[in-house]
């Protein structure tokens, strides 16, 4: 892990980066785009070869695209990307070694913590959405044999991407985990139903973090919930119990600003509620969230096993709970000792639709 402690030792790595310029990461290669091939060749046709030649790839629909694809031992350090089109309909998948099932499978959107589809600033240390539409990823990502990212357009429309994956070449040591992204989606909800955000998964890990996109079906106050950490053989009863939704994402009573009586946005280094999505008294009838926590001060470890619930409570009258029936997607991000685990089906273009 790379901080301002140990910034100045003197590295034992080799630094490459990947990006439209350059496909391949090797040394020297880029820039090296023939002009009449790039993307900007237009743009660039005054100046040729070695400028801004080919700076975006355009990625068609139905189709998916190779980002990068690493041989060796190391570790992908911070992924940029921006791209057009919808990016719930854009499916980022990371795979480890030799595994061809990927341990990343994920809306590109959801992945980094930008479920709703609209921009909405976020600044983390694991995640960052800055102006005007870039996502930032600093998850640290060890491979022994290979890493391969892709991305796929189930869109109907081409899109174009911009990219910039940047790694170290390294040895990598035993006790370094895969890192793994998991989504799901329920919409709505099953009434008295827990939703699962992560299950299926054994193995020895840490549980790294939680971002969710969450629209509200009902009026009225919805984050009763508590969040369930079911560890090492767990069934009925969790180890780790919270006490409610805000509190989970490391706020309180409601996330409501005492003086306008209003839900307030905030990010913060670990734990955010990024996005708040406001009906307009039109067409957009429903209130939606984005948030996300990130265990990296405090992860949560497993030797065989893990399973994540929450809860979706709302009010009702007599001072009741009410199970609701909620629109929620989440993103369970983890280390594993395995280089893939069992997968959710991902749902077809029109169950991941943002309606």
């Amino acid at each position: 892990m790379f901080d301002l402690a140990n910034l100045a030792r003197l590295p034992a790595y080799m630094t490459r980066s990947i990006s439209p310029e350059n496909r391949s990461g090797e040394k020297g290669g880029g820039a090296r785009t023939p002009i009449s091939m790039g993307t900007a060749r237009d743009a660039a046709r005054d100046l040729g070869t070695g400028w801004k030649v080919n700076p975006y790839l355009h990625l068609e629909a139905g189709e998916t695209l190779t980002l990068a694809d690493i041989r060796g031992s190391g570790v992908i350090r911070h992924i940029w990307l921006t791209p057009t089109g919808d990016t719930r309909s854009q499916i980022l998948r990371i795979y480890w070694d030799d595994s061809e099932v990927p341990a990343v499978e994920c809306p590109l959107g959801d992945f980094f913590a930008c479920g709703w589809g609209e921009y909405a600033p976020l600044v983390s240390l694991a995640v960052c959405v800055n102006p005007g539409s870039a996502f930032n990823c600093y998850w640290e990502m060890p491979f022994r044999k290979r890493a391969r990212v892709t991305l796929e357009n189930r869109g109907q429309a081409r899109c174009t991407v911009y990219y910039q994956i940047t790694y170290t070449l390294q040895a990598v040591g035993e006790d370094s985990a895969y890192f793994h992204a998991q989504f799901r989606r329920r919409n709505p909800l099953g009434y008295k139903e827990v939703f699962p955000i992560l299950e299926g998964v054994r193995g020895c890990g840490l549980y790294a973090g939680t971002y969710m996109a969450w629209g509200v079906n009902n009026s009225g106050w919805w984050g009763e919930g508590e969040i369930k950490f079911y560890l090492d053989g767990d069934e009925e009863f969790p180890t780790i119990c919270g006490t409610g939704t805000e509190d989970y994402f490391c706020g309180s009573y409601n996330f409501e600003n005492q003086k306008t009586h209003e839900y307030e946005a905030f990010t913060t280094p670990y734990s955010g509620l990024a996005q708040v999505l406001r009906p307009d008294g039109l067409y957009r009838s429903q209130t939606r969230f984005s948030l996300y926590r990130w265990h990296i001060p405090d992860p949560i470890a497993f030797q065989e096993d893990i399973r994540v619930t929450i809860q979706a409570l709302g009010w009702r009258s007599g001072g009741r709970y009410l199970p609701l029936q909620d629109d929620i997607a989440a993103v369970a991000y983890f280390y594993l000792d395995a280089p893939s685990a069992k997968l959710p089906p991902l749902q077809t273009q029109d169950e991941l639709e943002i309606i």
